[in-house]
């Protein structure tokens, strides 16, 4: 499957944006340990910004950045939201409300409780009538993210977002199920040729069995290996190289999602 990549996103510890981050994944400069910086995302009304949780804030950042150096407006673009595990902090509240004498559930925090929630937030505030899709696909979440929104673009002929988040759980889950810290990547994909200068084009194979890509920085090593979202962290760092490679994604056991990337070399991403 041969797509085209148009615009990136991309927030993570240390990683504020693509724009900064990309010295870092060339190399150029060190990576630095600090925790993820959220900006306020500023389409969604005060009131509520004041009531979403992390999840929701990291995938709307992430969607802000991308559209904010973007072809298309968000109203004229699908999007597919991917998470290995959506908002685990009003999970946690909720495991911790059912297990009372007297369970009670506010409205917000149950309308938050459903794994498309910041797609509804992001249709909302963008006034986007177009379809959208949420995946889940464990520690294959951005593989799967990836192959989605390739069949999409390929055979409806059209731009889509690609919106790939993950949150950590509070204790006791974060034991069960540590994530590092919030982050994530989004892509702006769409049909080859579909807008001239593309950052890169990408082909989408088969999983097959191997090894994924990994990271030469022991920090940026640690953060694809601990932020599901960030699994196509080598993928990025090609395309800040603007290095043509061959890259295998990491997913669920043995298995690899290949992507070749061929950058533009009139294109400075």
């Amino acid at each position: 499957m041969n797509i085209a990549i148009y615009s990136v996103a991309l927030i993570g510890p240390g990683l504020d944006d693509w724009v900064s981050a990309q010295p870092v994944l060339r190399g150029d400069v060190p990576a630095v340990a600090r925790p993820s910086v959220l900006p306020a995302p500023a389409r969604l009304p005060a009131a509520e910004r004041r009531r979403v949780g992390v999840s929701v804030k990291v995938a709307v950042a992430l969607a802000e950045q991308l559209f904010a150096s973007s072809v298309v407006a968000p109203a004229d673009c699908a999007t597919i939201f991917t998470s290995s595990g959506g908002d685990g902090e009003n999970c946690h509240q909720l495991c911790e409300a059912i297990d009372t004498t007297q369970p009670t559930l506010s409205p917000t925090r149950f309308t938050n409780s459903v794994h498309n929630a910041p797609a509804g937030y992001w249709g909302i505030a963008a006034a986007s009538r177009l379809p959208s899709t949420t995946l889940c696909g464990y520690d294959a979440s951005f593989a799967a993210g990836l192959i989605e929104a390739a069949v999409y673009t390929l055979y409806e002929r059209e731009p889509v977002a690609l919106i790939a988040y993950d949150v950590p759980y509070p204790e006791p889950l974060n034991s069960k199920r540590p994530i590092m810290a919030p982050g994530g990547i989004a892509l702006l994909l769409a049909p080859e040729g579909q807008w001239p200068d593309p950052l890169a084009l990408l082909e989408v194979a088969s999983y097959e069995s191997g090894k994924p890509s990994s990271l030469a920085d022991p920090y940026l090593e640690a953060i694809r290996c601990s932020i599901p979202a960030a699994r196509g962290l080598p993928l990025l760092r090609a395309l800040a190289r603007a290095e043509s490679a061959k890259v295998m994604l990491g997913g669920n056991g043995a298995q690899v999602l290949p992507v070749t990337l061929t950058t533009n070399s009139r294109k400075t991403v």
